[in-house]
C-alpha cells in the first residue's frame, strides 16, 4: 500500500495533479474500459476515436455495448481531423476520445469545446503521450480523463501496465466503486512478467532485438505468454477473461524505479526526433514538422515508406531497432476489420498510413547510424508532399 501512493503521488507530480485522481490498472486499456464504464457508456451509445489506433480502444467500447465511430486521420499529425469529428456527432455519441499519436497533441481545445457545446465525455488517449506537454501543460489535463499506457517501449515502463487520471471531480466515486471489482493478477502472471523484465534487461540488445521480438510477438498472439496483446484481443471482439484486472505490487516497484530517468529521455526523444527532421528536410522525404514539435513528444518517429517489408528487412541487416506502430488502422489487426465496425473506404488516410508507417527510435544514443540506414534505403522512402 504504501508504494502504491508512492507511486500514485509521483505520477500525479508529474502530470501536475492530486494523487487520488489517479487510479492504477494491469494494462492501460483497461483504464480506457473502466473511464469508459464510469461515464455511463452502454449499449446503443458511441464513442468517436480515431480510425488510426490500437484494436485495443475499439475493443473497450465494443466490450460495453457500445459503438465506435471512426474518423479518418490527418496525414501530417495522424491525429483524428478535427473537421470529421464534428461531422461525426449525432444524439448518440456520449463520449470522443483524443488521442496523442506518437506522443503529437493537436485541436485539443476545439474537441473540447466540441464536447461542451454537445454535452459530451471526452477522454485523452495518452498511452503515447505521457511526459509531453500540449501549451506547456501536461498531456491529460484538458480532457475529463486520460488513460496512460506503460507497456514495453512506452514513455516509462513496468511491462504491462497502465493508469487512469480523473480531471472531472464526478467520475471519482463511480472509479473507485467499479475498482472494487477489479482481479488480482495471478502469482503466474507476476512469476512471467519478472521472468520478461529478466529477458529484455540482459538479452535485448541491436543483435537480438529483431529475433526477440518476432519471437515474443508469436507467444503472446497464441497466449503462450504475457503480451502485450493476447489471442483474442487481435482476432475477435469477445473480452478475454479476467480483463478487468488490478496492477500488481511488482509493477508497481518497477514503475517507480524507471520514472527517475524519464526528463532525460524526453530530452533525448526531442534531440533525436530534430535530426531526423533536419536529414530528411535535407534529401525531400517525407518529415514531422518544426511546427509541431512543441506539442510532440516523441516516443516514436513516424516515417512513410514505400515498401515496409523492405524496409524492415534492411533494418534487420543492419542492426536497426526499427519500430512497426501503427502497421495497420487499428494496430496489429491486419484482416477482418469488419467486426470492429471499420472499412477501408470510409478511412483512406487512416489506411494509407496502416500501409506504409515506419517508425524511427527516438531513445537511441546513436542518432547517426539511424541516419546512414535511412540513406541507405532512399529511394523507399516516400517523398516530401508526395501522397
Amino acid at each position: 500500500m504504501k508504494n502504491e501512493q508512492q507511486y500514485k503521488a509521483l505520477l500525479a507530480n508529474f502530470l501536475k495533479a492530486n494523487s487520488e485522481d489517479v487510479f492504477l490498472y494491469w494494462k492501460g486499456r483497461v483504464a480506457l474500459y473502466a473511464l469508459l464504464k464510469a461515464m455511463g457508456v452502454k449499449k446503443g451509445d458511441e464513442v468517436i476515436l480515431p480510425a488510426y489506433s490500437c484494436v485495443v480502444v475499439p475493443n473497450a467500447i465494443i466490450y460495453l455495448g457500445a459503438k465506435p465511430v471512426y474518423v479518418d486521420v490527418d496525414l501530417e499529425t495522424y491525429n483524428a481531423d478535427i473537421q470529421k469529428i464534428k461531422d461525426a456527432v449525432t444524439e448518440k455519441t456520449k463520449v470522443i476520445i483524443c488521442q496523442n499519436t506518437f506522443g503529437l497533441s493537436s485541436n485539443v481545445e476545439e474537441l473540447i469545446e466540441l464536447a461542451k457545446q454537445n454535452k459530451l465525455y471526452t477522454i485523452e488517449d495518452c498511452t503515447h503521450g505521457f511526459g509531453g506537454t500540449y501549451k506547456d501543460k501536461p498531456n491529460g489535463s484538458y480532457c475529463d480523463a486520460a488513460f496512460y499506457s506503460t507497456q514495453w517501449n512506452k514513455p516509462f515502463s513496468t511491462g504491462v501496465g497502465g493508469f487512469a487520471l480523473v480531471k472531472n471531480e464526478s467520475l471519482r466515486a463511480s472509479l473507485k466503486e467499479l475498482n472494487e471489482s477489479l482481479v488480482k493478477p495471478s502469482v503466474k502472471q507476476v512469476l512471467m512478467l519478472r521472468m520478461l523484465y529478466f529477458v529484455k534487461k540482459y538479452f535485448l540488445s541491436g543483435y537480438t532485438y529483431w529475433t526477440l521480438v518476432r519471437f515474443y510477438r508469436f507467444l503472446s498472439k497464441h497466449n503462450l505468454i504475457l503480451g502485450s496483446s493476447s489471442g483474442e484481443e487481435i482476432t475477435s471482439i469477445q473480452m478475454p477473461e479476467n480483463y478487468f484486472m488490478g496492477i500488481s505490487s511488482v509493477q508497481i516497484n518497477v514503475g517507480i524505479k524507471n520514472l527517475t530517468d524519464i526528463d532525460k529521455t524526453l530530452i533525448l526523444r526531442k534531440k533525436n526526433a530534430s535530426i531526423y527532421t533536419d536529414y530528411l528536410m535535407s534529401v525531400s522525404k517525407n518529415f514531422v514538422p518544426k511546427s509541431l514539435f512543441e506539442n510532440h513528444s516523441f516516443l516514436k518517429y513516424p516515417l512513410l515508406v514505400k515498401d515496409r517489408e523492405m524496409v524492415i528487412k534492411q533494418a534487420e541487416k543492419q542492426k536497426i531497432e526499427l519500430g512497426d506502430w501503427f502497421n495497420s488502422p487499428i494496430h496489429p489487426v491486419q484482416n477482418g476489420f469488419e467486426q470492429w465496425g471499420l472499412s477501408s473506404d470510409l478511412f483512406p488516410n487512416s489506411f494509407f498510413a496502416g500501409c506504409h508507417m515506419i517508425n524511427l527510435p527516438t531513445d537511441t544514443t546513436n542518432p547517426d547510424k539511424v541516419c546512414a540506414f535511412l540513406d541507405s534505403i532512399l529511394d523507399l522512402i516516400m517523398d516530401e508532399k508526395s501522397y
